[in-house]
């Protein structure tokens, strides 16, 4: 398949890009399968929890809901014997005609470390026979897996690049002896389910990239190898997140780079990945910054913090002929208004991922991209669902930002429904469509 020459000709779609323009017009991509191909539609569950929600609602508030559940956004599973879970996604992936349903399993064991949405299964094997029934469900059907949103970015007892151990430490496993284990076993459940889901004939599996504002480029594509991303179809990005759309270009672009790079250049060199926290490199003399969540990154950028160029020929040295093969999906549901800047000062952790306020509606969901790595845009985080009970630090109940009770994590959120659909950019009467 045609590959694009350099990282300018990946980002050729983007470098004119304003807010709210869209990523079509640089003609058809290639995808890496056949089940997110471009003219691919995305299935539009009738029974999502979106109108599961509507039925429950009054007014303004069941209007919003009623609105959101038109447009496909992905059907998650979080829970269930496996017997239960082939069940349920059988009855879904049955009834999807020519469409792609995109499915979300979210049940490995200590997911989000127990946070705003703890749970999960509670041991390997558990996991396994739960993936398994899964797959089973899934049957001969054309179906794109989101594998467990933050399976990579939150991991039990993890020791990062640099010798760091990540703050999820739960207290279940003794550090000292099964705590060692506890991330390889993170992995081979990963990569369990990369093979199971795989061996479904028109299954197509996306590992978790986490986004812009998390995981340094070499940290990020070390973990997707580590979970078999060579044998998945590629990674996700920006799930249940606000990152600017090409911003996340730039990034999983990177990863992709960082992959080949360290897999084929440099085995194993992942840490020498240029990233987002340093944009130094051959363009820039070296002279880098962090880059700022706050605007839209582009190679011609004139803020330092927001210019590309650096990472950009960083990579194109590194690499020479190497062309970069990993390809990604974009969650667009909520950052059409991109990050929010929290207050300075005002809160000891300010959450900027839980229920930020004015935040609007993203890009449509498409398979059109424009772009040879991006396979498809996708609502896959439920716009209208809340992120969990927000405290800024504080300790609660009330999120101080918006002087309220928040609903729990996946509850429906009316006042942030609300928002999302007012602030959409592009308006929610355009954009682009599967």
């Amino acid at each position: 398949m045609t590959r694009p020459n350099s990282r300018r000709r990946l980002l050729a779609a983007l470098a004119v890009c304003a807010l709210g323009a869209t990523l079509l017009g640089a003609g058809p991509a290639q995808a890496s399968n056949d089940v997110l191909s471009p003219g691919t539609q995305i299935y539009n569950d009738p029974h999502s929890s979106t109108k599961d929600a509507a039925r429950t609602l009054r007014g303004q508030a069941k209007r919003d809901a009623l609105r959101l559940s038109r447009i496909p956004s992905s059907t998650w599973f979080t829970d269930g014997t496996p017997a239960e879970v082939e069940r349920e996604v059988r009855k879904l992936v049955k009834h999807t005609g020519k469409k792609v349903p995109v499915l979300v399993p979210y049940n490995i064991p200590f997911r989000d470390c127990a946070l705003y949405s703890a749970g999960g299964a509670l041991g390997v094997d558990e996991y396994k026979a739960w993936i398994d029934g899964f797959a089973a469900g899934i049957g001969r059907e054309e179906v794109a897996v989101v594998l467990e949103p933050d399976g990579l970015g939150v991991i039990p007892w993890y020791t990062t690049l640099d010798g760091q151990l990540e703050r999820c430490q739960p207290p279940e496993y003794d550090p000292e002896t099964t705590g060692r284990d506890a991330a390889a076993e993170r992995f081979e459940m990963l990569s369990y389910a990369v093979d199971r889901l795989k061996q479904q004939p028109n299954t197509v599996v996306y590992l978790d990239g986490t986004n812009t504002s998390w995981l340094n480029v070499g940290e990020a594509a070390d973990r997707l190898v580590k979970a078999g991303v060579e044998r998945a179809d590629g990674f996700f990005l920006n799930v249940s997140n606000y990152e600017f759309t090409e911003n996340s270009v730039a990034y999983g672009t990177w990863v992709s780079q960082c992959i080949a790079y360290a897999t084929q250049v440099v085995p194993g060199d992942y840490a020498s990945c240029g990233n987002q926290y340093w944009s130094g490199g051959p363009a820039n003399d070296w002279t880098g910054v962090t880059l700022s969540n706050q605007g839209i990154w582009s190679p011609t950028a004139a803020d330092p913090a927001l210019n590309t160029a650096g990472i950009d020929s960083r990579y194109d040295a590194a690499l020479g002929d190497v062309e970069p093969t990993t390809h990604f999906v974009i969650d667009t549901s909520r950052n059409g208004r991109g990050a929010w800047a929290a207050p300075a000062g005002v809160y000891p952790d300010a959450e900027t991922w839980c229920n930020p306020p004015d935040r609007g509606l993203g890009l449509r969901p498409t398979t059109n991209t424009g772009n040879e790595l991006v396979d498809a845009l996708l609502w896959i985080k439920i716009p209208g669902e809340s992120d969990g009970q927000c405290f800024r630090g504080l300790g609660g109940p009330e999120d101080p930002e918006r002087g309220m009770v928040g609903p729990a994590a996946g509850q429906w959120f009316p006042e942030q429904a609300r928002e999302l659909i007012e602030l959409a950019q592009p308006p929610l009467g355009g954009g682009p469509r599967s």
